[in-house]
C-alpha cells in the first residue's frame, strides 16, 4: 500500500467555507492532537501501559487551558454541524481526556494511534506507523467523519503533516487505501468557523 508522503501544498488545502461544506457532507478523518499540556510533568513510561495513568507525578496531563480548548473545539463542531461518527483515542489520559472533553460522542481508546515514544513497547516504530497509516486510510461510516485523537509525533510520522497541541489534520481516505491530506487547522480556527471567536 502507498500512502500520502507528506502535507499537501498549502493552496492545495482546504479552508474556511469550502472546508465546512465538505466535512458536512462526511467521509473524512478529523485527526486531533491532543489539547496543551502541562509541560511541567514529565512522562515516566517504564512498562506496557504505564501511559494511560492520569497521574501528574507519572504522565504529562492537560493543563487547564487545554481542557477549557478541548471543550469549545467540541462546542465549534457541533455548532458547524459537522456529522461525527466513530471517535478513537490514543490510550494516553491527555489524549483520551481530549476526545471525552470535545463531547463529541462516545470515545474508544486504541493502540493504532499511539505515541511513537512508547513504540518499542508496542511492536515497534514501523508497527506503531503502519497501524495509524491504515487507520487514516480507513473510510468512515457513511455520511459521517471518524475524529482520532493521539500525538502530533505520531501524526508527523505517519502522513507527514503535523499540528501544535489541539491542531487537526483532516484526510481524505482514498479508494485504493492510500489516503490524502486536505486540511490544516489550528485549536482556535474550529471557533472561527463556527463564528464565536471573539
Amino acid at each position: 500500500m502507498v500512502f500520502a508522503a507528506g502535507p499537501a501544498p498549502a493552496q492545495d488545502l482546504l479552508s474556511g467555507k469550502a472546508l465546512i461544506e465538505t466535512l458536512r457532507q462526511g467521509g473524512y478523518n478529523i485527526y486531533f492532537r491532543h489539547a496543551a499540556t502541562d509541560w511541567s510533568q514529565h512522562d515516566q513510561v517504564t512498562r506496557d501501559g504505564d501511559w494511560t495513568s492520569c497521574n501528574p507525578a507519572r504522565m504529562r496531563q492537560l493543563s487547564a487551558e487545554g481542557r477549557e480548548v478541548a471543550r469549545r473545539i467540541g462546542v465549534a463542531i457541533r455548532r458547524l454541524e459537522i456529522p461525527i461518527g466513530r471517535i478513537l483515542s490514543s490510550e494516553y489520559c491527555r489524549a483520551h481526556e481530549t476526545a471525552q472533553l470535545m463531547d463529541l460522542g462516545p470515545v474508544t481508546t486504541t493502540r493504532a494511534i499511539m505515541n511513537t515514544r512508547a513504540a518499542d513497547f508496542v511492536g515497534g516504530l514501523d508497527a506503531v506507523v503502519e497501524r495509524a497509516r491504515r487507520v487514516l486510510a480507513t473510510p468512515p461510516e457513511t455520511g459521517t467523519n471518524t475524529v482520532l485523537v493521539a500525538h502530533g509525533n505520531l501524526m508527523r510520522a505517519a502522513s507527514g503533516a503535523y499540528s501544535g497541541e489541539g491542531g487537526a489534520a483532516v484526510f481524505a481516505p482514498q479508494k485504493d487505501g492510500e489516503f490524502r491530506l486536505v486540511a490544516q487547522l489550528t485549536s482556535d480556527d474550529w471557533e472561527r468557523l463556527a463564528g464565536l471567536a471573539p
